[in-house]
């Protein structure tokens, strides 16, 4: 059956770079335009799309989904879709398209952690479980019917650059194992228990900042959740000026610790925490 492919970022990328290691190849990949990047705001395509590229696979990068962008998809004759970080609400009329319906990646165990940050919400809130979900889309965001779930321990030490990948090759291997028996209908999904339901949205920079004197085990969460992005960091007086201190590595110890390792503090290079201090 052919299928169209919409994603956005390298999680996107990675997903379908296993899905085109077992022979699943998309009629399109879908994307977000290409968006300015670094200090320079050169305008500079997402990972998803240079990959596909690379690949040979056919491209869209709508900036919105448009009646005249879903009649082009559904000219393609797509039997259904797989979604991972699009980055996009789909319309319902677009997910309408697909015969077979529209299946979409979540990283985490729904109905737990809807919304754009489950890997860091999971983090945050001290989870030593998660997971991940596919689920088959409705216009509401993270409530479709659920077609598989895989659980995973989070490991003591794992911040959000272990966590994140290691999910991504979760849900892209219980993707490539659940398609065949929910295309052919071996698979009833399952309605979600909506009152169980939590929420979690896009975090922003001044999450991220740190209150030195909270419990330990709360800012090594925040710590473990942001390392990826925003990160972390915090205010503190040097030479009678207040200024702002960003954590790179910190770590919690065996008496329950958190230790700041390294820093940049504001205007100055990457440090010891240990050198900063004396």
């Amino acid at each position: 059956m052919k299928f169209a492919f919409f994603g956005t970022p390298y999680v996107a990328r990675d997903t379908l770079a296993i899905l085109l290691q077992n022979d699943l190849v998309p009629k399109v990949v879908i994307t977000n335009p290409d968006a300015p990047r670094g200090r320079g705001h050169e305008l500079t395509p997402c990972e998803t799309k240079v990959f596909a590229q690379e690949k040979g696979l056919p491209v869209l990068t709508p900036a919105k989904i448009t009646p005249e962008v879903i009649d082009k998809i559904k000219s393609l004759g797509c039997d259904y879709a797989l979604v991972v970080a699009y980055g996009k609400i789909l319309p319902e009329a677009l997910i309408n398209i697909f015969p077979k319906g529209v299946l979409n990646v979540h990283y985490s165990l729904l109905p737990k952690y809807r919304g754009a940050s489950p890997v860091e919400s999971a983090l945050l809130c001290g989870e030593t479980t998660t997971g991940v979900t596919i689920q088959k889309m409705v216009h509401e965001l993270d409530a479709g019917d659920i077609v598989a779930t895989k659980e995973t321990d989070i490991l003591p030490t794992e911040t959000t650059k272990e966590l994140r990948p290691r999910l991504v090759t979760l849900g892209a291997q219980l993707l490539v194992e659940t398609l065949p028996a929910f295309l052919s209908g071996e698979i009833v999904p399952v309605a979600q228990d909506h009152t169980a339901a939590t929420h979690f949205g896009k975090i922003k920079k001044e999450e991220g900042k740190l209150d030195l004197s909270a419990p330990d085990k709360k800012n090594w969460n925040k710590y473990r959740a942001y390392a990826e992005g925003p990160g972390t960091y915090f205010f503190t007086e040097k030479d009678g000026n207040r200024i702002r201190v960003k954590i790179t590595s910190a770590h919690l110890t065996d008496s329950d610790t958190f230790e700041i390792l390294r820093i940049i503090p504001e205007g100055k290079k990457e440090m010891n925490y240990s050198a900063f201090t004396q």
